[in-house]
């Protein structure tokens, strides 16, 4: 169990990866391209293992361990490997009038030593997929994996050193005295993933040594649909958005529906019927649903459904059995939005449906709670899209469909405001672990020589004119003119 191993000295750790680090070794390119392919062989040969991690730790099917994790794992380093040249390339700017003849240039350069602390319900993909961002950014790095997914966080502590430059990536395990350990060093960046609670932790301990951070938190993610679209499709993508991402265990998993009021009754019965066309009659039968993470995790969910306020809401599913951490698929109708389920992100298999009389009230409802990490809009109404995207804050959308923006590596992903500070995928992954380093050049052949003291009425009107630009003044202050009025 990953809470059964050593305690890591945090202090020497660091000073170890700094060693590194300072020796320049993860700043050349032959390096970085070298651990992302290893990260791509590792990840690539040892898929049945991950899949039995996962299996152990979710009770998630290959496909899911897939589809979900692996595929954006490998997306993510060829993307990388494809592009690193690029992304390490100076980026010339345009320069000052001021400052001709000069070169201006952005020279992006590594963090340092940065501290990755991954979530449980994804366990490979959101330790490695921010590793890839770091090693591409030539970081040196620590891998906190989460104790609560034993099985992977044993994965990552074998495997990442066989395939890696273990002197520059290191995979630490333990529970909450290791990662307080280690939040008392001085990073040079921490990246998180996990919810808000945690995220403040990280940040308070972020903010004694003033080192950046990205955090990924989470959020209720509403859903919008009204009665333009297609019914079976838009009940299919739900579906999988909610049930296919870690049985409901996922920061992008819809929290709730928002359904215009005349279309509620023919959504709520394509749900019913495509739920059971995908998963069966008995749902807990189905090799294509995770299981609850742990017994706390199931306990406070089934908390959140025999409280007085839900339990007569459920129209569908309900279901539980606590020895195999099993809660069935549940529809929930009309749930008071003061009830214990609507205050708190249910990171569950529960989807409570909310009747609205259209897309006002929706925003209305989104915009007196905090800022999610996404908001899923079904119409086909062009007008309440755009006013969906003019008139609510998220990290991300999708209109017509749920999660999948995260499969897009071209596309930021991150939050806002409570959801989450900063982004990553693509080359969002490698700014988050890089500095962008503004550099001009100059040379000694041309002269302002009224930048110089002693200053003048004279110098002051060819400054004026050549900071603003003003060049036919300025050629009449350099020949002792004076300019009409």
């Amino acid at each position: 169990m990953a809470t059964d191993v050593p305690l890591v000295d945090a202090a020497q750790l660091l000073g170890e990866l700094r060693r590194t680090f300072s020796s320049g070794r993860t700043k050349s390119e032959k390096w970085r391209s070298q651990q992302l392919r290893a990260l791509l062989k590792m990840v690539t040969e040892q898929e049945k293992e991950i899949c039995k991690a996962l299996t152990l730790d979710l009770g998630k099917s290959e496909y899911e361990t897939y589809a979900c994790e692996l595929a954006m794992v490998l997306d993510s380093c060829k993307l990388a490997i494809k592009r690193l040249k690029k992304w390490m390339s100076p980026e010339k700017r345009p320069i000052a009038v001021a400052t001709i003849p000069s070169t201006a240039i952005v020279h992006p350069e590594p963090l340092g030593v940065a501290l990755v602390v991954s979530a449980w319900n994804f366990p490979i993909l959101l330790a490695l997929d921010p590793l890839v961002g770091a090693v591409a950014a030539g970081c040196a790095v620590v891998i906190k994996p989460s104790e609560i997914a034993p099985a992977t966080s044993a994965f990552l502590a074998k495997f990442i050193p066989m395939y890696m430059d273990k002197e520059a990536i290191r995979v630490v395990e333990g529970g909450v005295q290791q990662i307080t350990a280690l939040l008392d060093q001085k990073w040079d960046k921490i990246f998180f993933t996990g919810n808000a609670k945690v995220g403040r932790i990280m940040m308070a301990a972020a903010a004694k040594h003033l080192t950046p951070v990205t955090l990924e938190l989470g959020g209720k993610c509403p859903i919008y649909i009204d009665s333009t679209v297609d019914v079976k499709v838009a009940a299919k993508r739900i579906i999988v958005g909610k049930w296919t991402c870690s049985d409901g265990q996922a920061c992008l998993s819809p929290n709730h529906l928002l359904v215009e009021e005349c279309f509620v009754p023919k959504l709520i019965s394509t749900l019913k019927t495509t739920m059971v066309e995908f998963y069966g009659e008995d749902p807990r039968t189905s090799k294509d649903l995770a299981h609850i993470v742990n017994k706390n995790h199931f306990k406070r969910l089934t908390a959140l459904l025999d409280d007085p306020a839900t339990a007569e809401k459920i129209i569908h599913g309900g279901e539980r059995d606590e020895k195999s951490l099993y809660i069935a698929p549940t529809l929930l109708l009309d749930v008071p939005l003061d009830a214990p389920i609507m205050n708190e992100e249910i990171f569950g298999p529960l989807l409570p449906i909310i009747t609205v009389k259209g897309p006002d009230e929706a925003i209305d409802i989104i915009s007196k709670e905090p800022k999610p990490l996404a908001i899923y809009v079904f119409t086909d109404n062009k007008a309440v899209q755009e006013k969906m995207v003019s008139e609510t804050s998220s990290g991300g959308m999708v209109i017509n469909d749920a999660v999948v923006h995260f499969l897009c590596p071209h596309l930021p992903f991150g939050g806002v405001g409570e959801s989450g500070i900063g982004a990553y995928h693509g080359k969002a992954s490698f700014d988050a672990f890089s500095h962008q380093k503004s550099i001009l050049y100059r040379g000694f052949t041309v002269e302002v020589y009224a930048r110089y003291p002693p200053y003048t009425t004279h110098k002051l009107k060819v400054i004026r004119a050549l900071l603003g630009r003003d060049f036919l003044g300025l050629l009449l202050a350099l020949l002792g003119f004076r300019r009409q009025e």
